[in-house]
This record gives structure tokens, C-alpha cells and sequence, in this order.
């Protein structure tokens, strides 16, 4: 059985990526926003305001990426695989920003989709945790 104390530490960790991922999943959404009206015409600044979201959301993958690490290291006992690799390449956000067209935006607002459909995978599993630390209490 469990030390509680390692359970405390681990659900503290579940609870650090959790609000983690709900910070990424915030920027993704305005950045969805951002790249709807970029779709619609926005134009060159709609694009760098979107993209500051994009990049606000990866800078705080990197801290998701610690916390998920910290939390295996507390969750010996269970075998975790989560997936951090999310995000935009350097080169579609230069094609977006240069080539800014319909086809380029669309591409865009493809991945922060497919990027906030892998963060609700990730929250999910990370709340699978938090219950299985609970009922371990």
C-alpha cells in the first residue's frame, strides 16, 4: 500500500499539470479565435496575434512537460505515457505569416485544432490520475 504521503506528492503533481493544461488549452482557444477571423480576412496582424497565442501555449508545454515528468517520478507505481508534442513548426508559422492566404490559415487552424483535441487528451488522463490517486486515499 502506498505511503499517503507519496500520494499527496503525486496527486500535487496531477494537479499542477491539470492547471497546466487548462492554461494551454485557454491560449489554443483564443488563438482558434484569432485563426477564424485570420480565415475570414483578418489579414497580417490577425496572423501575429494568433501566433502569439500559439506561442504562449508552447512555452507553457515546455512547463506542462516538467510537471508530467515530476508527476511519473511520483507515480512509479503506474505506468503513464502522455504526450507532449504539440504545436506549430517554425516553417508553417513563416508560411502562415509570409503566404498569408486561405490555404496557409487553414492549415493553421488545422494543427491548434488537432493541438487542443491532444491537450483534452492529456487533461483527461491527467484527471484519470488525480481519481485513481483519490480513491487510493
Amino acid at each position: 500500500m502506498p505511503d499517503i504521503k507519496e500520494i499527496n506528492e503525486a496527486r500535487e503533481a496531477a494537479r499542477e499539470a491539470l492547471h497546466l493544461l487548462c492554461e494551454v488549452e485557454k491560449r489554443l482557444r483564443s488563438a482558434r479565435n484569432w485563426g477564424i477571423y485570420d480565415i475570414l480576412g483578418g489579414g497580417f496582424f490577425s496572423s501575429l496575434i494568433k501566433h502569439s497565442k500559439v506561442d504562449q501555449a508552447e512555452s507553457l508545454l515546455r512547463d506542462v512537460q516538467n510537471s508530467l515528468y515530476r508527476l511519473q517520478k511520483e507515480l512509479k507505481d503506474i505506468d503513464l505515457s502522455l504526450n507532449t508534442s504539440v504545436g506549430i513548426t517554425e516553417f508553417e508559422k513563416f508560411l502562415d505569416i509570409a503566404f498569408d492566404n486561405i490555404l496557409s490559415d487553414w492549415f493553421t487552424q488545422s494543427r491548434i485544432n488537432e493541438s487542443l483535441q491532444e491537450v483534452s487528451r492529456l487533461k483527461s488522463d491527467v484527471q484519470g490520475v488525480i481519481y485513481t490517486l483519490d480513491k487510493l486515499k
